[in-house]
């Protein structure tokens, strides 16, 4: 499900493509049941612009996320909530990248360490990890679009995005933009975000054309090195996405949900409601039905 599914009708936070969480901003603990239902309350008023609301990825953890669910749903709205995507973590109590390393599997440990020596072998390599405005930021943010255009991703729906965020994270202390070099050339580069005690590893990408290096993994130890015994961070975040890769580095998973309101005192409202939770009912049927013909299959079988 995404925002557009309902169109202009529906009440969206900003966030997008790009979001690893969105939230308010600012502690919601001390907010009353009651202050819940009066912005709720607040909202079905407008509900004439806005029958649909539309909240993603969202913090369960948080109490911004069970709060507002039962206010809308105190204030009559038809509530529901969806799975954005896996979030693979890692918390550190206070442990050194030496600790974190030692618990890593042993097969990403020798990956690393096959790696480190190969890249040694050729006698000319570095890594660079950037985290100020100037000159040097610049060449790296042009190696980043480099070696992603050498990757096997995608290339970028918003080019200038990635260029922008890395100069303002920069010009905010947030920054940590790593570069592996390999005969001067990038090879490997990932953009870290570093704040408020959490480094979030926010993209990634490596030549496709020099796997047997795995510079991936390399330049991966040598950020979590920085963060943990440089920055001293409580907690790393992969923020979307359950690539198998991820699971290596980081023991613990969690989900991203969201929450879609629908007015059902408004046509539109009621319209979309309907349509959503008929579909989600017929889906569940549907799969229900799958599984008693492959049961009934392999009884016969």
């Amino acid at each position: 499900m995404r925002s557009a599914d309902f169109g202009a009708d529906a009440l969206v936070g900003l966030s997008n493509y790009y979001s690893g969480l969105y939230g308010p901003i600012g502690d919601v603990s001390l907010l009353s049941a009651e202050d819940w239902r009066t912005i709720c309350r607040q909202l079905r008023a407008r509900s004439r612009q806005w029958p649909i609301i539309n909240l993603q990825p969202l913090d369960t953890g948080n109490p911004f996320f069970r709060r507002l669910l039962a206010a809308l749903a105190d204030e009559g709205y038809w509530t529901d909530t969806y799975f954005c995507f896996g979030n693979w973590y890692l918390e550190l109590g206070g442990r050194s990248f030496a600790d974190y390393f030692r618990d890593l599997p042993p097969l990403l440990k020798n990956t690393i360490a096959r790696g480190r020596k190969k890249l040694e072998r050729s006698g000319d390599w570095r890594i660079d990890i950037h985290d100020a405005p100037g000159a040097a930021l610049e060449r790296a943010v042009a190696d980043f679009e480099s070696v992603y255009r050498q990757s096997w991703k995608r290339p970028e729906p918003f080019p200038d995005f990635i260029p922008g965020l890395c100069r303002m994270a920069a010009a905010r202390g947030w920054l940590r933009l790593g570069v592996l070099r390999f005969h001067g050339r990038p090879i490997a580069t990932q953009l870290w975000l570093v704040k408020d005690g959490r480094a979030m590893i926010y993209k990634l990408a490596y030549d496709k054309s020099h796997p047997h290096l795995s510079p991936g993994s390399v330049l991966s130890a040598a950020l979590m090195r920085h963060v943990i015994d440089i920055d001293r961070v409580r907690e790393v975040d992969y923020l979307t996405g359950d690539d198998a890769y991820k699971r290596d580095w980081m023991p613990h998973r969690r989900e991203r949900l969201g929450i879609v309101a629908f007015d059902p005192g408004t046509l539109k409202g009621l319209s979309a409601g309907t349509r959503h939770f008929a579909g989600k009912l017929g889906r569940r049927l549907l799969a229900a039905m799958r599984n008693n013909s492959t049961a009934a299959r392999s009884a016969i079988g």
